[in-house]
């Protein structure tokens, strides 16, 4: 099937009907008019604006998720931005019914209204970059600049949204590091159109810096701060946000997410298919006999998740997973992987290991013996001897990895997520096993099909 054949066929997917639509615009209003009703209830000077992808229609058919931002003037201090912010968010979610406040840079309040997910967000009212006070600021902006250069593509971002969802490539939070929708909009604006954006993939990477804003030719030093500080982090892309050139839209995206959107956006040109943007779901096999093929081991430690959100959650069973390879690797294992995640209320992390025992004996080096270090060392040891003026003894160490393991908790010298660690202590610890509900994801993870770039669309 060529290109245009399987374009056309996946846009009836992802585009929302026009029953669909006739329903976000009324949610909007309604929730438009309730903000407003609120704010006026209260006495404020404050302007509500919808952001986000059903501001800019740039929605995936299903995707209804409501930002709705609540703009204060800019005079207003930010602790009573917060304070007032949190108790309008609050007074307009009654209003909704069931609600709960989130934290991001700020408080902010997160809804639900007609099976839809509605979040409450206080920003200021800003007109240009040089206003931005928070991090949430420039979201008006986006939505703002994306209107106003979209110039009706708003179904190519659809299709570059749903590829990079497809190809797990889709997604800002840290937990993800892939592209956000925003991100996607502007390369699509850059380059034309879908296709065009797939066939830039390796130009993007050369080319290095995308400035849609022209902030080098209009900001020259502050454009200028923002390249030398991103390109010495290392990232694929700096994308110079048009809004603000303070800011590199791609500075969440990772090495590996932008080299599974390089790869997968050849093979999507050579061979076009809908898999891309809905792929089968990945079949499991055997961890057991993947463990046999190989010849290595698995480690699994479960236990259970600390009740937080999962972009805070991620991150610390990352850190504590990258925490146990080195502590391992000094302990003389080699981690020939790591995979982390959590599933109802219970969190695991997973460790591919070369072996599950090592030698019973190493030699272990001391002082010289003349000192008092070197007295003392001579009495705690059962064989020792001198080579040179240094005292050497011989080491029994523990074989197991699983008491290794153990060892290296109970002496402090694992890295852990702060977050997690307690929970963590309190591991079952498995070998070459794992409980049924992780099978799938074990053998996923051991036959490295949860990342394999040359996986079948």
């Amino acid at each position: 099937m060529d290109v245009e054949a399987v374009l056309q066929k996946v846009l009836p997917r992802i585009s929302p009907t026009d029953e669909e639509r006739a329903f976000v615009e009324g949610l909007m209003r309604e929730l438009e008019g309730i903000a407003e009703e609120t704010i006026e209830g209260l006495g404020l000077d404050v302007k509500p604006h919808f952001v986000g992808s059903l501001a800019k229609d740039t929605y995936l058919a299903g995707d209804h998720d409501v930002d709705l931002f609540l703009a204060f003037p800019l005079d207003t201090p930010l602790e009573e931005l917060r304070e007032r912010g949190l108790e309008l968010g609050r007074a307009i979610a009654e209003r909704l019914g069931s609600y709960e406040i989130a934290y991001a840079e700020h408080p902010y309040v997160r809804a639900r209204y007609r099976g839809v997910k509605v979040d409450i967000v206080p920003c200021y009212d800003v007109e240009s970059w040089r206003d931005v006070r928070t991090a949430v600021d420039r979201s008006i902006l986006h939505t703002r600049w994306v209107n106003e250069n979209l110039n009706g593509r708003n179904d190519e971002v659809r299709l570059l949204k749903r590829f990079l969802k497809g190809i797990n490539a889709y997604g800002s939070e840290i937990y993800v590091r892939g592209f956000s929708g925003y991100l996607a909009e502007i390369l699509v604006i850059k380059y034309g159109s879908f296709l065009e954006v797939l066939e830039n993939a390796d130009f993007m990477l050369r080319q290095k810096i995308i400035d849609p804003g022209n902030w080098l030719k209009r900001e020259y030093e502050v454009a200028m701060k923002t390249v030398r500080r991103e390109a010495e982090a290392d990232r694929p892309l700096i994308v110079i946000d048009p809004v603000d050139p303070r800011r590199n839209v791609a500075a969440n995206l990772s090495w590996e997410r932008y080299g599974f959107f390089y790869f997968k956006a050849h093979q999507f040109l050579e061979n076009p298919s809908e898999g891309f943007f809905f792929p089968k779901e990945k079949t499991a096999g055997n961890y057991i006999l993947e463990l046999r093929r190989k010849g290595t081991h698995l480690v699994t430690l479960v236990f259970r998740a600390p009740d937080m959100v999962e972009d805070i959650l991620l991150p610390q069973l990352e850190r504590s997973a990258r925490g146990f390879e080195k502590a391992l690797s000094r302990e003389g294992f080699k981690v020939l992987g790591w995979n982390v995640g959590h599933e109802d209320g219970k969190a695991f992390i997973m460790l591919e290991v070369d072996r599950r025992e090592r030698e019973r004996v190493t030699i272990k080096p001391g002082p010289e013996f003349f000192t008092e270090r070197g007295r003392d060392f001579y009495r705690k040891n059962e064989r020792v001897w001198i080579i040179g003026k240094r005292l050497f003894a011989e080491k029994t160490v523990k074989e197991d990895i699983a008491e290794v393991i153990i060892e290296l908790m109970e002496k402090n010298q694992v890295a852990m997520g702060k977050r997690v660690r307690e929970n963590i202590r309190k591991a079952e610890i498995m070998l070459d096993y794992v409980p049924k509900e992780l099978e799938d994801e074990a053998h996923l993870f051991l036959s490295r099909e949860k990342w394999n770039l040359k996986g079948q669309q």
